[in-house]
């Protein structure tokens, strides 16, 4: 029998019944077929054997005393085979010494029956070995489902553009992708069953951090740099990310991104047209830049204006990363459409009982941002008495837990965010004016995308190369009238925008060149009034 024989529900209602005596036979026919089976009858053990090795029985009755082999001897051979473990065996015997009964179940028996039979009793023990099957069945094609989804699984990993490999609980490659065989320069034959470090050659520094990631729970969106030289002096840059395998925490699954092009167009920009995340090199991203050097080297809270889409959390975070603050934490949270209790509690935290559902003390967002930077963004949306809390709490330099009444210091930069005019809100009375003096010591205003349209192509080209190995796409570049259409449209989603623009035409593209179509196309077609300008 094959081993990918698939076992079904269906099957459970067969039986064989291996055994010399006819009365016996008889009897044991009579009642199983009674009780529904489909039954199959051998007077032998060679006969039997024969049988099962060619067929399937969920329910197996086996006397002890056979001419030739005896059922003992059957039982351990039936163990043998791939579905012999997916059987129930009775053994019938009239040996009833202790000694004799660890004998039927050294042999692998799952129960017997004693002679003379009892009726009523073989009836229960009947009804106990079919819930057996049943339950055998039902692990059998659940690990049938799993095998499924797991060949279903590498099946797709093969077909991705990002490079895969999957470890086992001593760290031994269990599974090397073609994407991961193309970036790594490695043949799945010579690296499986071998440690995972020997799939690439890592400097020292690389080699502890990436052990690190191995160790450690896995952190979403974390990532390792490695530069990778191939033969004949071939290098380029790959990202790593390692996940826990669902099946065990022990076993890892590793994902390979392709970023050289990313690499490449860094180096090949002038030094101003990057700083940190943000992209462009037109006049008002080199003002921006110096603002952000300017406010990071002092300690003040700042403002950052600018519309939707513009990279807020972007500029907060370069903030951040060149400040003496770098190596703590920066925590964002988005303070729009959150009620006044939830915002209070998350920032501030709150004690054990301090309302329904505080079930334990909790660390707010100001604590666990100590030392670094907490980002505000969407300040303008915040409830008039959470706003009286955060004024205190940069004035005094210390917050107070819900439900708690002692004060504790805090050492955090507060950074805030707004699409809104708060002078307009103060006017209002939704904000208040003394919370914007505080908050707008520094202030920073981004430029709306079409202020600076030339660094549109910068930006394309970031994201296309970006887009291209998370899609899996080869798009290489854009054509001259899509590039057009780019730069005509007046971007009212600014930066985001363009980002999703860019991943909608890599999508939409079936060459490795984006058209204007692409960049039209789609259900809602948001670019056909710009288009017909041009």
């Amino acid at each position: 029998m094959s081993d990918s024989y698939r076992f079904r529900e269906n099957f459970a209602m067969k039986a064989l019944i291996v055994d010399d005596e006819a009365d016996m036979r008889l009897i044991l026919q009579t009642v199983m077929r009674a009780r529904g089976y489909e039954v199959n009858v051998c007077v032998s053990a060679e006969d039997a054997w024969e049988m099962y090795q060619k067929e399937y029985f969920p329910l197996v009755i086996l006397d002890w005393l056979l001419p030739g082999i005896d059922g003992l001897q059957l039982c351990q051979k039936m163990r043998t085979l791939p579905h012999g473990d997916l059987s129930v065996i009775l053994m019938v015997t009239g040996k009833k010494r202790p000694e004799d009964l660890q004998q039927v179940l050294q042999a692998g028996a799952d129960d017997y029956l004693a002679k003379p039979v009892d009726l009523q009793m073989m009836n229960v023990r009947l009804s106990i070995a079919e819930q057996q099957v049943k339950n055998l069945l039902k692990r059998k094609m659940a690990e049938e489902e799993r095998q499924k989804t797991y060949e279903d699984m590498l099946s797709i990993l093969n077909q991705l553009r990002i490079g895969t490999a999957m470890t086992d609980e001593e760290g031994r490659v269990t599974f090397l992708s073609q994407a991961a065989e193309s970036l790594l320069g490695r043949q799945k034959e010579e690296a499986v069953g071998k440690p995972w470090k020997l799939l690439f050659k890592l400097q020292e520094e690389e080699d502890k951090k990436f052990q690190q990631m191995f160790d450690l729970p896995s952190k979403n969106g974390e990532k390792l740099p490695i530069n990778i030289e191939k033969e004949r002096g071939q290098k380029y840059w790959i990202e790593v990310e390692v996940r826990e395998d669902p099946r065990s925490t022990k076993r890892k699954i590793l994902h390979f991104y392709d970023v050289t092009e990313i690499a490449d167009l860094r180096r090949l920009l002038d030094e101003k047209s990057q700083f940190e995340s943000l992209v462009g090199k037109s006049d008002p991203m080199k003002v921006l830049y110096q603002k952000i050097q300017d406010v990071a080297s002092v300690d003040a809270t700042v403002l950052v204006e600018g519309e939707t889409g513009t990279g807020k959390e972007l500029v907060a975070r370069a903030i951040h990363s060149v400040s003496h603050r770098k190596a703590k934490p920066f925590i964002a949270v988005n303070c729009a459409g959150l009620t006044e209790s939830l915002l209070a509690s998350q920032l501030f935290g709150h004690k054990k009982g301090a309302f329904t559902g505080a079930v334990q003390d909790q660390q707010g967002l100001f604590e666990a941002a100590n030392g670094g930077t907490l980002f505000l963004d969407e300040i303008g949306d915040i409830p008039m008495l959470v706003q009286t809390h955060l004024l205190r709490v940069l004035q005094e330099k210390e917050i107070v837990r819900l439900g708690e009444s002692k004060p504790r210091k805090i050492d955090v930069r507060v950074v805030a965010a707004t699409h809104r005019n708060l002078a307009e809100e103060v006017e209002k009375g939704t904000f208040r004016q003394d919370l914007l003096y505080r908050i707008r010591v520094a202030r920073i205003n981004i430029p709306s995308l079409r202020e600076r349209k030339e660094d549109i192509p910068l930006l394309v080209g970031s994201f296309l190369s970006q887009s291209r190995a998370s899609i899996g796409k080869k798009v290489h570049e854009f054509s001259n009238d899509a590039l057009r259409l780019l730069m005509a449209h007046n971007w009212p989603g600014n930066v985001r925008e363009l980002k999703n623009t860019i991943e909608r035409a890599i999508i939409l593209s079936d060459t490795n060149l984006i058209d204007k179509a692409n960049i039209i196309g789609g259900e809602d077609k948001p670019y056909t009034s710009e288009l017909e300008k041009i």
